[in-house]
């Protein structure tokens, strides 16, 4: 027969769904305690249960250590005193000593009872982690608990998961009792238990209702490169069929648009454009705009920004209601993306190619049919003259040798007396090193921002985004690299902080 203590643990276990060990092991802590409370709290007292018949045994443990070492004479005992007890005691060896059983008492009982349920407790909550931590990305299903403030919480059946207000689809009525479907994005480990983060708006959750809907999705066949939704009114999803036999947009869309409408249907009729991937980039950006026609595209690459001229009449199409169009389109491919007509874009490119030309009539003391040349053939900027090598620019029609070496000489000779000027400027302004050290940022731009009282590293880290932007131009800078320059000034407070942490924490120590 099995021991009522070993009984008593299989059940629990069982129950729980927890392994046996982790219930012994909250029992043996539990055992301990009260030996603990009834010889002394400063003994070193450890309880042990028989894994065949339930037992319980306690012993004492001393530690045999040298004379300076002892700082608890309850748990510890030198080698003289451990040698009239047992002749062959070594240091760092323990004397156990096994003490007779007790009655635990009411008191010892009840502080035994709390250990065992909050032992049993973090199990059940390590289990949990255990077991969502790995379903990040997956699609979960649960009944509606509670709806406070537009926070829902969703029974799971062995846990409970969280969807905030801003991760639910707008407009989506969710009432308690309510079956719905959402999208793991984290899992968190926190001192209430397992923090389990679900959303219906995450891009990820529109892309694994695909993997469910389209079996070419979940084989393999056909990949999700890209998602991008603005939720509850419109999104675009890119796919790319891995072998040319399949159309990876008609096997999203299914039978008289099957499958796609069932996703339309879980998000609340979100319109779904499907857009096939390309290799080529220029092809992915024109499927991306779909449905506007696009007659150009231009790249900037250390931008990340693109250029896309549309006829006049396609403008409002490609940028679509409220913008929305392009802004889903720049979101799935990844970059920033400026519209123009192809009026607009004319003007632009006559405006930045008499910019150029300008700059080189002024820098090289050229007439204006030499600086459009140069223009024409893609220079802009004088570095660039300097640099490129002399059999390049005598193959520019009317250049010779002497030419192109006069033109070096001359910008040259510019770029020297551009560089003491900003070395005199940089002295006057009370620029500091730090701030020219920023990447990204050119020595007018550095001139630019000190002219306006920004002449540190700490001086650009206090500026707001917006204020950057301004201060420099938004033709300059776009708001995406304003944000990441000033973080990156930011970047030394965090490591200060960190250091001055770690310094205080081995100040304690």
């Amino acid at each position: 027969m099995l021991s009522e203590i070993r009984q008593i643990v299989e059940n629990v276990a069982r129950e729980k769904g927890i392994d046996l060990e982790i219930v012994y092991g909250a029992l043996e802590e539990a055992y301990q305690k009260a030996g603990r409370s009834k010889y002394g709290y400063d003994y070193d007292i450890r309880a042990t249960i028989d894994r065949r018949t339930g037992a319980v045994t306690l012993r004492r443990y001393r530690e045999v250590r040298e004379p300076d070492l002892i700082d608890n004479e309850a748990a510890q005992i030198t080698l003289q005193q451990a040698k009239r007890e047992k002749k062959d005691a070594a240091l760092g060896e323990f004397l156990i000593d096994e003490l007779p059983s007790f009655d635990y008492g009411r008191i010892s009982a009840q502080t035994a009872k709390q250990v065992i349920v909050q032992k049993i407790r973090d199990a059940e909550r390590e289990k949990q982690f255990d077991e969502f931590k790995d379903r990040v990305g997956e699609i979960i299903s649960g009944v509606v608990k509670r709806v406070e403030y537009g926070n829902v919480t969703v029974d799971l059946g062995r846990a409970e998961a969280i969807l905030r207000r801003d991760e639910c689809i707008p407009r989506e009525n969710i009432k308690n009792g309510d079956r719905i479907r959402a999208y793991i994005y984290d899992v968190r480990r926190e001192g209430r238990g397992p923090q389990i983060f679900i959303s219906r708006t995450h891009p990820g959750f529109m892309a694994a209702l695909f993997t469910q809907e389209v079996p070419e999705i979940y084989e393999g066949l056909i990949e999700i490169k890209s998602v991008a939704r603005d939720p509850g009114s419109r999104a675009k999803i890119a796919v790319y069929a891995r072998e040319g036999s399949i159309d990876p947009v008609g096997a999203c869309v299914g039978m008289r648009g099957s499958r796609v409408q069932a996703v339309v249907g879980e998000l609340q009729g979100e319109k779904i454009d499907i857009v096939p991937w390309s290799t080529d980039f220029a092809t992915f950006v024109v499927n991306a705009l779909a449905p506007a026609d696009v007659s150009k595209v231009v790249f900037d690459e250390d931008k990340k920004k693109l250029d896309v001229v549309v006829p006049d009449d396609q403008l409002s199409l490609a940028i679509g209601r409220r913008g929305q169009n392009v802004r889903l389109a720049s979101i799935l491919i990844g970059w920033d993306i400026d519209i123009l007509t192809e009026e607009e874009e004319s003007k632009r490119r006559a405006e930045e190619f008499r910019t150029k030309s300008a700059l080189f009539i002024e820098a090289l003391d050229v007439d204006e049919v030499i600086a459009q040349l140069l223009v024409a053939e893609g220079f802009k900027t004088v570095e660039e003259i300097v640099q490129e090598d002399v059999s390049e620019l005598i193959r520019i029609e009317g250049f010779n040798e002497e030419v192109a070496a006069e033109l070096q000489n001359r910008a040259q000779n510019w770029l020297t007396a551009k560089a003491e000027k900003f070395e005199a400027q940089k002295k006057a302004l009370g620029i500091q090193e730090d701030l020219l050290s920023m990447e990204g940022l050119t020595q007018d731009q550095v001139i630019t921002l000190a002219e306006k009282g920004v002449k540190s590293r700490d001086d650009l880290a206090d500026l707001a985004t917006d204020e950057l932007v301004e201060i420099l131009g938004a033709e300059q800078m776009s708001m995406q690299a304003a944000e990441k320059m000033i973080m990156a000034a930011r970047a030394h407070w965090f490591a200060d902080e960190e250091n001055q942490d770690s310094a205080d924490e081995a100040a304690v120590a």
